[in-house]
Order: structure tokens, then C-alpha cells, then sequence
């Protein structure tokens, strides 16, 4: 009898995967079985990780397609490859992400906040629009959007991010809705801190680091791979009847 959490046969696109969230997910999806496109900005880093997954679990598990979030013509590139190189798109995890201001609220320029809100709502909106259509056609598809607590949580530091990413839930949840009657499932993932480059700011600093541990039940910072399984889950059999939702992977941090 086969894992509910088996992904083989599956094709799927994890954008922001060259490293962090991104990599552990893909790495894992490959360990079930999945077929996994990478992607981010840069070339060298993604041809990196698909290059080691492929030697790994053999030729023609992963590719490499830089994208960068911010190109509708680019993301459409991602798609059409995968389609050249695996015929389909099973899954879908939006992870990439853009944060370039970190300060109040009232002092953000508009550029930064509109690169926030472009980068990780409008995006990842492209990507399900993209995809959809196949899914429909096929009655089946699962696609993940990485979100954060902070979606969950005001902050004086990360506010437009945090207004992103509580988009990006009511996103998952419309989708769900509209995209539900054709066995489309469409969730969310909310990290906690995570020890990522994009978080460093949050993570680097001992002191900060130190106050978040100790408001952790679980008093650690989270890994990356930490997120992976919850995104399988979703993606996965596991998860089949999951839609609209978001679950929180913070060591229960936002319990306290």
C-alpha cells in the first residue's frame, strides 16, 4: 500500500528554491518521488540544486528554470518549460518571497511597498492563473502558498510583509473557493522565523534571537526543513481534503 505522502508520478514547481524554504521542499518532494522544477533569480545557484537532486535520485528528477516573480513573461517561461520537460504541472508551491524594507510602516516609500505587495500577492496570483487551466482539465492539482505568522501578527518592523502575507491566506482561501468544484486544493503554509538568509535580520542579531527562543514553547528557531513535510502534506494524498486552509509551523510561538 502506498504513502498517503507518496509523490511519485507527481510534477511540481517550487519557485524560490535555490535555497532556504525553498530548497528543503523540493529536496524532500524529490525524496517522495515528485518531479521538481527549480527556481529563482539567479541561474548558477538553481542548475546547484537540481544538479545534486538529479545525482542523487537520478537523471530527469529536477530542472532548472530561473525566474524572476516580479516577469509575467518569465513566470509563463517557467511554466512552459516544465511542460517541455515533465508534460505537466501537478503542484505548485509559491514560496518566493520579497521583503526590502525592514522599519515602521509609516515611513516605507511607495516603491518598496508596492515591490512587497507585487512580489508576493500579484505573483503568485500569475502563477495559480498559469496553472489552473490544466488542473481544471485534468480535475486535479494541488497548489501551496508560503505564508508566515507575521500574516497573523502586527509588527513595527516587517508591516508590509506582514500585510502580504495575510493576502496571500485570503488568496488561498478565494482560490479555494473558485477553484474547489474541479479537485483543485489550495492552501497555505505560515512559518515562524526560520534560519534563512531572508530572514537574517530577524535571526542574526544574538539578542533577538535569544528573546524569540525564549517566546518559542519549543525554545529553538525553526529549520527549513522544518516547513517541508507540512507543504507534502499539502501537496500530497495526505492532504487531499485540506482547502482554503492555513497551517502555522512557528514551534508554537503564536500561542504565547
Amino acid at each position: 500500500m502506498a504513502s498517503l505522502f507518496d509523490m511519485s508520478g507527481k510534477v511540481a514547481i517550487i519557485t524560490g528554491s535555490s535555497r532556504g524554504i525553498g530548497k528543503a521542499i523540493a529536496e524532500q518532494m524529490a525524496e517522495q518521488g515528485a518531479k521538481v522544477v527549480i527556481s529563482s533569480r539567479k541561474p548558477g545557484p538553481c542548475q546547484e540544486v537540481a544538479q545534486a537532486l538529479n545525482e542523487k535520485h537520478g537523471d530527469n528528477t529536477a530542472i532548472a528554470v530561473p525566474a524572476n516573480i516580479s516577469s509575467k513573461d518569465e513566470l509563463k517561461t517557467l511554466v512552459d518549460e516544465t511542460h517541455k520537460a515533465f508534460g505537466k504541472v501537478d503542484v505548485l508551491v509559491c514560496n518566493a518571497a520579497s521583503n526590502p524594507y525592514y522599519g515602521p510602516m509609516e515611513e516605507i516609500g511607495d516603491d518598496a511597498f508596492e515591490k512587497i505587495l507585487s512580489n508576493n500577492i500579484i505573483s503568485n496570483h500569475w502563477l495559480i492563473q498559469l496553472v489552473a487551466p490544466e488542473m481544471k482539465e485534468r480535475k486535479d492539482g494541488a497548489i501551496v502558498i508560503i505564508s508566515s505568522i507575521g500574516g497573523l501578527q502586527g509588527s513595527d518592523v516587517i508591516g508590509a510583509y506582514n500585510i502580504s502575507k495575510a493576502a496571500d491566506m485570503q488568496l488561498a482561501r478565494n482560490y479555494a473557493l473558485e477553484l474547489g468544484p474541479h479537485n483543485i486544493r489550495i492552501n497555505c503554509v505560515a512559518p515562524g522565523l526560520i534560519k534563512t538568509d531572508f530572514a537574517r535580520a530577524l535571526w542574526e542579531n544574538p539578542e533577538n534571537a535569544k528573546r524569540v527562543e525564549k517566546g518559542t514553547p519549543m525554545r529553538r528557531i525553526g529549520d527549513p526543513v522544518d516547513i517541508a513535510g507540512a507543504a507534502i502534506f499539502l501537496a500530497s494524498d495526505a492532504g487531499k481534503y485540506m482547502a482554503g486552509q492555513t497551517i502555522v509551523v512557528d514551534g508554537g510561538s503564536v500561542i504565547t
